[in-house]
């Protein structure tokens, strides 16, 4: 890419990427083999879209909310697990109490027990009750909706490409969501709606990269018919190298700005995005592309609409 006069990276650059496949592609299947294993012995830390229970958000008439105070006045009451985290303004507090025994009746009753407790000193700006019935509910939808997106994928690389791109495509997405899976797994972050919400992102950006590598790689394998495939990959994703590393760059500055300056209901999503973008960059020059060499890509291809070409024969004449 260049500004005026200014590439990002020389014309020439020649990275090796398609030598490193082997390196590349075993540590992935061991994080990913890894993620499967954490997430079946250690779980996810589910938050209370997934697990059931009360959110109560509040703004107190302090300038700086007294923690300690709240916490005090809510331990008392008997519901178990009672989350009190400050979030954005030092006077809001997100109030999180687990799922109770009993139903959804007895989940509105956190809420009058909470109302009684805190008084009229507060203002009540949320307040949110998840039954256990919705919250499998929503497990299985978020389950599905992941699961859709990839198969929608599958078809949309199948039908533009060939069936070796499209399985490169979905397994590099199976890959990034897995780790994205593990990653939570491992720190034990909540998963909550919002991270789903971020996994169907990560699908959608992954894939972007994806699709614009392999778009590279249709064009060259139409223009060097002659040229090895390993070698014919590895110039199509240094041609692309200087686009991936900006888009990557600039999303990555965007979300580091959101973590760090944003309010604690965003830092799940945008921490699942800064790990799904640097997943999902990597998975599309270290995953997608050198698995066309080992699906054994058509070098006959060359036609548009997944038409193919063959090569016309020299003439005799």
């Amino acid at each position: 890419m260049s500004f005026r006069g200014f590439d990002f990276l020389p014309r020439n650059t020649r990275i090796g990427f398609v030598a490193l496949r082997t390196i590349a592609l075993g540590l992935s299947s061991l994080a990913m083999i890894g993620s499967v294993i954490l997430f079946l012995t250690a779980g996810l830390n589910f938050g209370i879209d997934f697990r059931g229970g009360t959110l109560i958000e509040i703004k107190t008439q302090e300038a700086k909310a007294d923690i300690a105070g709240l916490r005090a006045k809510l331990s008392g009451l008997g519901l178990g697990d009672v989350s009190i985290q400050e979030f954005g303004a030092p006077n809001d507090v997100l109030i999180r109490v687990q799922e109770q025994e009993g139903g959804e009746k007895a989940q509105q009753e956190v809420v009058a027990k909470v109302r009684a407790a805190l008084g009229d000193g507060v203002t009540y700006r949320r307040t949110e009750v998840v039954g256990p019935t919705v919250s499998e509910e929503l497990k299985r939808d978020g389950t599905y909706a992941v699961v859709a997106a990839i198969l929608a994928v599958l078809l949309y690389i199948w039908f533009r490409f060939e069936w070796q791109f499209a399985v490169g495509a979905v397994v590099a997405l199976v890959h990034d969501v897995v780790l994205t899976i593990g990653i939570f797994s491992l720190l034990q972050l909540e998963f909550n709606l919002p991270i789903v919400a971020a996994l169907l992102t990560i699908v959608g950006y992954s894939l972007n990269d994806t699709v614009v590598v392999y778009d590279r790689i249709r064009e060259n394998l139409r223009k060097y018919k002659k040229m090895s495939l390993h070698e014919l990959i590895d110039i199509s994703i240094n041609g692309t190298l200087s686009r991936t590393i900006l888009t990557s760059g600039t999303t990555l500055l965007a979300l580091i700005a959101l973590f760090v300056f944003g309010t604690e209901v965003i830092k799940g999503f945008t921490f699942a995005m800064i790990w799904g973008v640097v997943v999902g960059t990597y998975s599309s020059i270290f995953v997608a592309a050198p698995l066309l060499l080992v699906l054994g890509v058509s070098r006959e291809w060359s036609g548009t609409g997944g038409a193919k070409v063959k090569e016309p024969k020299p003439s005799n004449s």
